[in-house]
């Protein structure tokens, strides 16, 4: 599989065990430098498992906190809980999503009937425009699926401010090509760098940091922007309710649905015996083009190996891809209701959302992890305001944390 990303829970479980000997002052040190494909050793490669949950934030935290003191790994536990706080934002905000889908529906028609922005869209995508460091980054992902946080930034500065491209293509992009592309960390990291998500604050990529942190494999001098100004979007709106949590009915016959978001499914099923499995597969229309089929290769076996795992626990599994799919599946089963791990905003929600508005017979059940109802709530402003409540989240999780 693409770059060593083995799509089981075993290869997740090797490489967190690998990484965790290094996840104090040593990633600390060293975590920023991009030394290109095959040599991302500096970093943890966890986050394609954690995307699907084949491993779970509490499995890692819980994992490095038993080897290293809060202080010496704070870095790397602050980095677990940036993708757990642009999660929680997005689903307090679930309207931002619906923006992002809706600009770059236009900025597609716009690659559609200009001739000059389709070429520059196609250049940068296929790593043609001469901007040596971009497109090497561009290249990697096509072909491994992953890039370096670092670089990820540098390479989204440079899409919105030297190459004048819409920050949704870009996002698309990623999305697209990333196995650990995720709705709500993707869009609002490309909103952050282009001045929307903090408002007037933009990331300027420079040829000297570049220089620094890939150790001279590249040095664009000359070639980028030389100032970012912040890109026009929409006032960020103000935080919104988070879904009630839900419980299931044990007494009635139950079909357990297996989606993409979260494949660590015990907490779900905790007390309940399904009459029926269905696992919804990878969502590949995410916007106006399809997800790379590495990405989907990639989700579609992690499926899998959950599958195996829970042998005795889904019986005769049956795969849908639609919310009419879902419904087929669970009338033929005569389910009275479906219990599902909860979905997070992106395109999985967006099918649970028709399945719900399109039946009123067969109840949805969606239950929210404990994880993410401790700590998605705290999402209300900035990283700062949530960082401050990370001690109490690791004590809410017992394990150690700062005085």
């Amino acid at each position: 599989m693409t770059d060593g990303f083995i799509p089981t829970r075993t290869a997740a479980l090797e490489r967190l065990a690998a990484f965790v000997p290094h996840a104090g002052r040593d990633y600390a040190a060293k975590r920023n430098f991009d030394l290109g494909a095959g040599g991302h050793v500096h970093v943890s490669g966890l986050s394609p498992y954690l995307r699907c949950r084949l491993l779970t934030e509490a499995e890692v935290l819980q994992a490095v906190l038993a080897r290293h003191s809060p202080r010496s790994t704070e870095k790397f536990v602050q980095e677990v809980f940036w993708r757990t706080y642009w999660k929680g934002w997005l689903a307090l905000r679930p309207g931002v999503w619906t923006q992002y889908r809706t600009a770059l529906s236009q900025a597609w028609n716009d690659v559609q009937t200009q001739s000059g922005l389709r070429s520059r869209w196609e250049q940068a995508c296929h790593g043609a425009t001469g901007i040596d460091c971009f497109d090497a980054w561009a290249q990697e992902l096509v072909a491994t699926g992953y890039l370096h946080n670092h670089a990820r930034m540098w390479f989204a500065s440079i899409w919105i401010f030297t190459l004048k491209l819409p920050w949704e293509l870009g996002a698309d992009f990623f999305l697209r090509h990333l196995l650990d592309g995720d709705p709500a960390s993707n869009t609002l990291g490309w909103r952050w760098v282009a001045g929307i998500q903090t408002p007037g604050k933009t990331y300027l990529a420079r040829a000297s940091n570049i220089a620094k942190f890939t150790k001279d494999r590249f040095h664009p001098k000359w070639q980028l922007a030389s100032e970012a100004l912040p890109v026009p979007g929409l006032p960020v709106p103000d935080p919104g309710a988070l879904p009630v949590p839900e419980t299931a009915d044990p007494t009635a016959r139950i079909g357990f649905l297996l989606h993409e978001e979260d494949l660590s499914p015990s907490f779900a099923l905790e007390g309940l015996s399904p009459q029926a499995c269905a696992v919804l597969r990878p969502q590949t229309d995410i916007g106006p083009l399809q997800m790379a089929p590495q990405v989907h290769r990639f989700r579609a076996a992690a499926q899998d190996d959950v599958l195996a795992r829970y042998a005795d626990r889904f019986p005769q599994v049956t795969s849908v891809t639609t919310a009419e799919d879902v419904m087929a599946w669970a009338t033929k089963k005569g389910v009275e209701q479906i219990v599902t791990c909860h979905a997070p905003t992106g395109p999985v929600a967006a099918v649970f959302s028709d399945l719900q508005r399109n039946t009123t017979d067969i109840r949805l059940h969606q239950i929210m992890r404990p994880y993410d109802q401790m700590t998605w709530p705290h999402a209300t402003r900035g990283f700062f305001a949530f960082k401050k409540k990370i001690p109490s989240f690791l004590s809410e999780l017992s394990l150690p944390h700062a005085a």
